[in-house]
């Protein structure tokens, strides 16, 4: 018999799968955390990292509360210079950030008056028990190191006791080295940090998510891109291999983000911005010769290169539920351009781009609820993101002298 002359296979029906059998087959392509144990003990942020807080402009002499990585501080201005404390009086537990100031130097405890040294935290007076208070000196708070720069107000979290790297090393290099003027926005949001984080680098999301942002009403989206991810230095960077614009889904239709009021998309693939190539580049993001327009650094900053801007984000641990967001658009210019920006930026970026734009990432980060989660093919820039932050943080806890097991009996 020859082979067109046997008989078509008749498929047997597949025997019943076991208990075990369709509970591995109900895993197949989940995945919790546990690939990246320190990413999944971090809810609350990663310690021994500066981490913008508000702006400089917000704290004066009354103290302010913030919680920072699962931490209470209040941060107080005097003689301007902003100091951090940790915000709890030893005596009664209440805030100090309810309290005053009723000498130089010191901050003290609306209930009876415990008064602390802002620069040592250590308890200088007890006015309700008077001079001769035997606790002076011996009891204290903990303090937190405080820089000011690009506006904002930084506080260093400490892995144990160690002394802060230089701020500047973890900034983006651009924005130490260059003069620019900025706009931005602070403010509280829902869901933890690392999936405001991973919603930042996330290559999927903008295309689909953002197809309805007034942002974005005159300028093309892709449908679907071809990416990988490039590290340099200590970012990673998402880069454009293959860029299309519409696709046929077999059994389903066409689908595109191309519509008759956007501009036409470019057919070069390109790497600096999301919507199209553009001729003219800022000299100054020219410069920095990115890889790719998206590029993420620890301990979760994302910086998004435009050819005329460059817009950062900084995702704030506040709790295992909350976060503080933290956007600023940069422009690289000065004099009187910068009165162009600041009109640009008030009239119309401020509310249509970290407004209406950045409260769909809000959205969808307030209402995410991952692990177990079932990854595809573009989530490349999750899992290597993930393993950036595992191998930096297993670094720096090993500098600082933390190993495994003193982790988990803090825990």
């Amino acid at each position: 018999m020859t082979t067109s002359e046997r008989p078509p296979a008749v498929k047997k029906p597949a025997a019943p799968k076991s208990p075990a059998a369709r509970k591995t087959a109900d895993k197949l392509g989940r995945q919790d955390w546990s690939s990246w144990p320190h990413y999944d003990a971090a809810a609350s942020g990663f310690r021994g990292y500066w981490y913008p807080v508000t702006w400089s402009s917000h704290i004066t002499g009354d103290p302010k509360p913030f919680t920072l990585c699962g931490e209470k501080i209040t941060l107080i201005r005097d003689s301007g210079t902003v100091y951090a404390l940790h915000n709890r009086c030893p005596h009664r537990g209440v805030p100090l950030s309810e309290g005053n100031q009723q000498f130089p130097g010191t901050v003290s405890c609306p209930y009876h008056g415990w008064t602390f040294d802002l620069p040592t935290g250590n308890l200088s007076a007890v006015i309700t028990d008077g001079p001769g208070c035997r606790l002076t000196g011996k009891l204290g708070v903990r303090t937190y190191a405080v820089e000011e720069r690009i506006g904002m107000v930084w506080v260093y979290i400490p892995v144990a006791d160690e002394e802060p790297h230089p701020i500047d090393e973890q900034l983006p290099e651009e924005l130490v080295s260059n003069a620019f003027v900025m706009g931005g926005r602070i403010e509280p949001r829902g869901g933890n940090w690392r999936f405001a984080c991973e919603n930042g680098f996330d290559e999927g999301h903008a295309k689909y998510l953002h197809r309805t942002a007034l942002w974005r009403l005159l300028k093309p989206m892709p449908t679907w891109n071809i990416t990988r991810i490039v590290p340099q230095g200590r970012w990673i960077y998402r880069v454009q291999d293959e860029v299309h614009w519409e696709a046929d889904f077999p059994g389903v239709g066409r689908w595109s983000n191309k519509r008759w009021w956007k501009k036409q998309p470019p057919k070069e693939t390109f790497n600096l911005g999301n919507t199209g190539k553009t001729d003219a580049v800022d000299p100054v993001i020219e410069a920095q010769e990115f890889p790719g327009f998206a590029s993420l650094s620890m301990p979760g900053v994302l910086r998004i290169a435009y050819p005329k801007f460059i817009h950062y984000e900084f995702y704030v641990p506040v709790d295992a539920d909350n976060h503080r967001y933290v956007g600023v658009m940069v422009n690289f210019t000065q004099g009187w351009d910068t009165l162009r920006f600041y009109a640009k930026y008030l009239g119309a970026v401020r509310w249509l781009f970290h407004g209406q734009f950045s409260g769909q990432d809000a959205w969808m980060v307030d209402v995410t609820d991952a692990p177990p989660e079932k990854l595809y093919r573009p989530d490349v820039s999750l899992t290597s993101w993930r393993n950036l932050s595992e191998e930096e943080y297993g670094k720096k806890l090993a500098a600082a002298g933390v190993t495994e097991a003193t982790t988990q009996e803090e825990a």
